[in-house]
Formats: C-alpha cells, sequence, structure tokens
C-alpha cells in the first residue's frame, strides 16, 4: 500500500476523437449584451480557443510534456497520488513540494522545473516533488468526504516521507496555498519552511484584516469587487458542485469556459492570446490549452470542484471549526501585480508572525508559475535562500 509506482500518461484514440467531435458540434449561445466580462466569457474569446483547440492544437502534447519527467503514484490514505519527481543533479538540492491549485494542474508547474532544479548557482537548487491534488489529474477521486486542506496536507507531509526527505520546504497558489498554509501550521516533523503567493487568511475573513492605509484599502476594496461579482465559480464549486459537474464532464466548450473565467486579469490575458495573439509571458495558446486538455481528457471536472466543497463550503473546517495555530515555521510570501488582490506587507505580517520574506515581482497574476515561470523560481530562490 505504500509503494511508490512509476506512471507514465496514455491516452487512447478513441478519446481525442471524441474531443474533436464534441468541440465540433458545440451548440453556441447569442452573443453576450455587453461590452466586456460583465456577463462572463465572451463569446469571440471562447470561439478563438475552440477553433485552435479543435483545428490547431496538438491533443497529444499533454501526454508528451508529461512523458518527458519522471511521474510515479503512490497511495495515501485510501486515495491514490499522482506526482512528479524531478531531482537535481546537485546532491545537495533543497527538497520542494509545490502544490497547484484551480482551475489548475501540475502542468501549469512545468516550465518552472528548469529554473529550479538547473539554476545558475548550483547552491540555489531544489528536488522536486510536484503532486495532483486528489481528485485533480491522474490522482485518484476521494471515495468519501474529508478530503480537505488539512487531511490533503497531512497526506503531502507524508509523501516526502516516503521519498526519504528528511527535511524540505513547500509552496502553493491557490488552493495549493490552502494546503501550504495548513502544512505549516501543522508543522510536520522535516518541514522548514513555507511559501505562498495567496494569503489565506484574506479569502476566508477579509473583514479580519487591517484597513487603514491606501494600500490595504486598496487591497480590501479588491477582495470585495471579487467577492461580489468575480466569484460566481466559487459559490457554485463550493456549495453545489455535482451540479457544475455535470456540464464539465458532457462539454469540453463548457469546460474551457468554466476554467477560464476565473478572475478578471488572467480572464483577459487568456483571451488575448486567443483573440488578439498576444500571450501574457508563458500563456500562450497551446500552454493554455494543456491544462484545459488535461482536465478533459482525465474526466476531472466534477471532483476538482468538490475540492472546493471540501476545502471552503458550508462544512468545511474553515468554515467554522477551530483554527490552526500560527506556523512555527519561517514563511515567505511574494505578491504579484496581476494577483485577485494584491497583498500588503502588513497584511502578510499579520496572518504570519514568522514571516521572514516579502517580495514583490515586477509581472505575473495569479497563476504565477504558470504565467511568469523565470519570475517565479526567482522569488522561490529568494525566499528560501536563508533555510539552505
Amino acid at each position: 500500500m505504500t509503494a511508490i509506482q512509476e506512471f507514465t500518461v496514455q491516452f487512447r484514440d478513441e478519446a481525442y476523437d471524441d474531443l474533436h467531435r464534441r468541440l465540433a458540434t458545440t451548440r453556441w449561445p447569442t452573443r453576450e449584451l455587453v461590452a466586456d466580462r460583465k456577463q462572463g466569457v465572451q463569446l469571440a474569446a471562447l470561439r478563438s480557443l475552440c477553433q485552435y483547440w479543435e483545428n490547431k492544437y496538438d491533443v497529444r502534447r499533454v501526454e508528451h510534456r508529461l512523458n518527458a519527467l519522471p511521474q510515479y503514484t503512490t497511495e495515501i490514505d485510501g486515495v491514490t497520488i499522482h506526482f512528479v519527481h524531478v531531482r537535481s543533479a546537485y546532491e545537495n538540492a533543497l527538497p520542494l513540494i509545490m502544490t497547484h491549485g484551480w482551475p489548475g494542474s501540475v502542468i501549469e508547474m512545468l516550465d518552472s522545473v528548469g529554473p529550479l532544479t538547473a539554476p545558475d548557482d548550483p547552491a540555489e537548487a531544489f528536488h522536486l516533488v510536484l503532486p495532483s491534488l486528489p481528485g485533480y489529474g491522474f490522482s485518484g477521486e476521494p471515495a468519501e468526504t474529508g478530503w480537505d486542506l488539512v487531511r490533503t496536507a497531512n497526506a503531502w507531509a507524508e509523501l516526502m516521507r516516503r521519498l526519504g526527505y528528511d527535511r524540505y520546504v513547500a509552496q502553493g497558489g491557490d488552493v495549493g496555498a490552502g494546503v501550504t498554509d495548513a502544512l505549516g501550521r501543522i508543522g510536520p516533523d522535516g518541514l522548514a519552511g513555507i511559501h505562498t503567493n495567496l494569503l489565506v487568511p484574506a479569502l476566508n475573513d477579509p473583514a479580519a484584516l487591517p484597513n487603514r492605509t491606501d494600500e490595504e484599502k486598496a487591497a480590501l476594496a479588491a477582495i470585495k469587487t471579487f467577492q461580489t461579482s468575480g466569484n460566481g465559480y466559487f459559490v457554485e464549486m463550493a456549495t453545489r458542485p455535482q451540479t457544475i459537474g455535470y456540464a464539465l464532464l458532457d462539454s469540453p466548450t463548457a469546460l474551457a469556459a468554466w476554467m477560464i473565467d476565473h478572475d478578471t486579469d488572467a480572464y483577459y490575458k487568456i483571451a488575448g492570446a486567443f483573440v488578439d495573439d498576444t500571450p501574457s509571458g508563458n500563456l500562450t495558446p497551446d500552454h493554455i490549452l494543456d491544462n484545459i486538455t488535461a482536465y478533459w481528457l482525465t474526466g476531472t471536472g466534477a471532483s476538482t470542484a468538490r475540492s472546493y466543497w471540501e476545502a471552503y463550503g458550508p462544512d468545511a473546517p474553515a468554515a467554522g471549526g477551530a483554527p490552526l495555530p500560527d506556523p512555527r515555521v519561517p514563511v515567505g510570501f511574494s505578491a504579484f501585480p496581476g494577483e485577485i488582490w494584491n497583498t500588503p506587507r502588513s497584511w502578510a505580517d499579520q496572518s504570519y508572525p514568522t514571516l521572514n520574506y516579502y517580495g514583490q515581482a515586477a509581472r505575473g497574476g495569479h497563476f504565477a508559475a504558470w504565467e511568469e515561470p523565470g519570475l517565479f523560481a526567482q522569488e522561490l530562490r529568494a525566499a528560501f535562500r536563508s533555510l539552505r
């Protein structure tokens, strides 16, 4: 039950044929009645994405990209966990487990593998462990409730133990930030520090944050805007994941629309990559579709939605349970300018008494590792430099 097995991605030809058939027979709605994204994903953007997906995209890219790296599975707490494990050529590299979020996957981290495992300075190299969250990608789908952020964090601690890492650090964004935050608060043996690029307490309880400086007021206003006009996906998945899951499993077009309607900054960058051929950083049409295609081919639209019900729904521990203690390990935080809210240093200090690094990147948004893998790697090297 604790064995680690090698893993290779392989899909049947019929799965690719079915994808193309469904794209070709999409039933399209009429155009939205506003000039921006106030009513949701714009028709021109989604048509451009699906036309590229059907006619230009190499659907086998997901297989090729993942199979170019060492992949494994192991069963933890009744669920098969898939992970990419890339050891640096430098034996003294620092082990790092990185957790993706929604609508992400390990694919959003692939272009940071090189900069992190083989940097110019060998003293700043990492051994990388990139697990797929339960119910995501090639990890198994939980057959019972209870896979909240804490349970996932405990599974990650067990994974690092099985891999023989007795000292390691952890990083996460989006849902991965929640898992990493929980990992830091649990404080398992061997964890030396954590880093996130999304302030988790702000998502859970913005009213508890200070509101004094102009910077703090702007950040609080951004949170309120998100919670009143931009978080429809969050509310639906945290309360009715099964309902939206039917559409996500049946229509690749619906899946694509749901996945790109995350936040304003990311949406316009993704739309621009297809409509205007103006990709932002690493958010090219192929890279965007790699992630969406992985969701479609693995049939994980519903199970990934349920992860929000587990982590943030009305029955989740975060909705009313006793709070976890402050992390006892050093915490690093990086603010990216296109994030849903740009976290001030004061908020990070309040949330993490052990904060020992705060960085502000020049570019990038909510999906920092995906959009700007080079800058993302720089932030991680800086955040964990003092822990080596």
